[in-house]
């Protein structure tokens, strides 16, 4: 298996996982104050939304790429 089928693999698989949750989210620790040796920290819970063309548009890229990854010129 080549390089251009593994990546349209991963962009097939990426794109209909973005369509099927719709989004993730993450939690970030962040530095609130400093204070000598005194430090306190924040954790903030992120959601980032995933856009149906972009898990679309993944699905179509990698699908090209699987097709068209095999064929030498």
């Amino acid at each position: 298996m080549n390089a251009a089928k593994l990546v349209g693999i991963v962009l097939i698989v990426g794109g209909v996982l973005g369509l099927v949750y719709g989004s993730f989210s993450y939690t970030k620790n962040t530095e609130a104050v400093k204070l000598g040796p005194l430090e306190l920290s924040v954790k903030e819970k992120e959601t980032v939304n995933v856009p149906v063309w972009a898990g679309v548009g993944a699905i179509v890229i990698g699908a090209a790429l699987l097709v068209l990854g095999g064929k030498k010129g």
